[in-house]
């Protein structure tokens, strides 16, 4: 959520920012709305203090029955206008959430179509052979159950199997190790979130739809930094403890609303996959160099099993609503002859916070502060999976594993059995 005082005092400065993500017949009825409520708002707290204070004034002086009728006014109008300002606050947070944060000076305008490359790492591989997808490879090799997974769930859900399993826990273990050494304290929360949660963590209102809700008003999680981003809700942390780096691991749940597109069979787009998640609570000044650094430590995990890849920033518009900026870090998938996001690394600077209630006290001001919330995927591996088995098929229909993983898998090759 945006800071009101922002929106009040640089309405114009906030609505260029937002111009790069939002068209202005939908941005300028909502600032309208915004700035309308808030005057009315100060108007109705002036009133109420004012008449609180002729209440005191009177509560002084020996009551007579003037008096006495005097104060039962006034009472009443502290009620009436208190719960006129109760109808205006919850107006004002629920127009104040529908606005997304406000684009980083670096993020461009527009839509996909705008993002930039800013990193490529390796050629894209080059096959003496005819190459397989990684739904062939995974059937062939018999490591993938898709049929069963189908039979069980659903479309968009399978079942890891034999050295796939392996492989697939091989995978979070090589992220879980990597980040514990640098400094990430490894979690593992609750899949289920309350709408509070959801509601912090950016995810509601817009994108209610986009969650699996059950009957008891909780979501099933759609990334681990739903859970992180809420871990330190409505608490003042330490000045000295920060920043603080977590890791989670979790299963994540998206409903994936939508047709699919034809290429995007098997495992790469679905309602269930793993993913290891890290996450930052930092001071303002600090949080740009946190932004970095989960870029980087993205970046050294796809690198440490020699895949080609690309890390692009994306543009106001196709990035997440809570997020002031953000970079992903894309797989190439030679069958699709596409990349497929792997990591996505965002800032939220203190948009979340101020949803959670999240602060610090600041040593040199002496007063409580919002923090920023960064997170990425470190990483998520429904996409990384087909990567490793389209990027390293040989030409028997093998796959070579790559070497960062084979101490956690315990063998070096998946081959079809005989």
């Amino acid at each position: 959520m945006l800071d009101i005082n922002r929106v009040r005092n640089d309405k114009e400065g906030i609505r260029q920012a937002l111009l790069k993500r939002m068209e202005p017949e939908n941005l300028d009825p909502i600032l309208e709305q915004i700035l309308k409520l808030d005057e009315g708002r100060r108007e109705l707290i002036q009133k109420t203090e004012e008449l609180k204070a002729e209440r005191n004034k009177h509560s002084k002086v020996k009551p007579t029955p003037a008096i006495i009728d005097e104060m039962k006014k006034i009472g009443e109008d502290i009620k009436d206008t208190d719960l006129k300002l109760s109808e205006i606050e919850t107006k004002l947070t629920e127009l104040m959430a529908e606005l997304p944060n406000t684009p980083a000076d670096d993020v461009v305008p527009g839509g996909k179509e705008n993002n930039k490359i800013v990193k490529t790492y390796l050629e894209k591989p080059k096959f003496d052979f005819k190459p397989k997808d990684h739904v062939e490879l995974a059937t062939s090799l018999d490591i993938i159950d898709y049929e069963r997974g189908v039979k069980m769930s659903g479309a968009g859900f399978w079942i890891y199997k034999g050295q796939g399993a392996l492989l697939e826990w091989a995978l979070l273990s090589y992220f879980i190790e990597f980040h514990t050494k640098n400094g990430y304290q490894f979690m593992i929360p609750p899949f289920l979130l309350t709408e509070q949660s959801a509601y912090t963590s950016g995810h509601l209102p817009k994108f209610k739809d986009d969650l699996f809700w059950t009957q008891d008003k909780t979501c099933l999680n759609a990334t681990s930094e739903m859970m992180l981003g809420n871990y330190h809700r409505d608490e003042i942390i330490d000045e000295k403890l920060l920043p603080l780096k977590y890791c989670a691991y979790s299963a994540c749940f998206r409903r994936e609303a939508g047709s699919y597109r034809k290429e995007e069979r098997g495992m790469i787009r679905g309602h269930q996959f793993n993913k290891i998640e890290m996450f930052q609570f930092t001071k303002p000044e600090d949080s740009a160099r946190a932004f970095d650094e989960l870029v980087e430590n993205a970046e050294k995990l796809v690198e440490g099993f020699g895949l080609h890849y690309q890390t692009t920033l994306l543009a106001a518009g196709d990035a997440s609503a809570a997020m002031a900026k953000t970079k992903d870090i894309e797989v190439w998938i030679p069958s699709m002859e596409i990349y497929k996001e792997v990591s996505s690394a965002s800032n939220a600077l203190d948009y979340q916070a101020r949803r959670g209630n999240i602060r610090y006290k600041n040593s040199e001001t002496d007063k409580n502060e919002f923090i920023h919330t960064l997170n990425a995927s470190g990483l998520a591996t429904s996409r990384l999976f087909p990567a490793i088995l389209e990027q390293f098929q040989q030409a028997d229909g093998s796959v070579k594993v790559p070497v960062a993983l084979q101490k956690f898998t315990g063998f070096d090759t998946i081959s079809i059995s005989k």
